[in-house]
């Protein structure tokens, strides 16, 4: 299978699901603001591993079940996206990704880096 292929159709399911999130979320899933980081696609493009990023989420474990508790629903929504595109629909599966997680903590250390005093020897007296 040809690598450009899996990237071309990486992106498109990339595209359709931001745009389900952002329009047809809020119907299933409330206010919240749910952002497709990363899509990884199988060699077949039969299998789809979708990495999502919720803003502002205190629980995002519990988003992320609700979304699982949908993917039917969202595969056919996409299904209905793609379908001219593609001979066959992918099955879907939902990930948390972590990434903004680990940067505002490692943000968080810095600041508390940049915030303590200088001893003298720093400050050059």
């Amino acid at each position: 299978m040809d690598n450009k292929r899996q990237a071309q159709f990486s992106r498109l399911i990339q595209k359709e699901m931001s745009e389900i999130f952002l329009f047809d979320g809020k119907a299933l899933f409330g206010k919240q603001f749910i952002s497709v980081s990363q899509v990884r696609v199988s060699p077949d493009l039969g299998y789809v591993k979708i990495y999502l990023s919720f803003m502002n989420d205190k629980e995002p474990e519990k988003v992320l079940m609700l979304i699982r508790e949908h993917s039917k629903e969202l595969r056919t929504k996409l299904a209905g996206r793609i379908k001219n595109q593609v001979r066959k629909i992918p099955e879907l599966e939902f990930f948390y990704d972590d990434t903004m997680d680990y940067v505002e903590k490692i943000d968080k250390l810095f600041d508390e880096i940049n915030a303590q005093p200088k001893s003298k020897d720093e400050v050059g007296e």
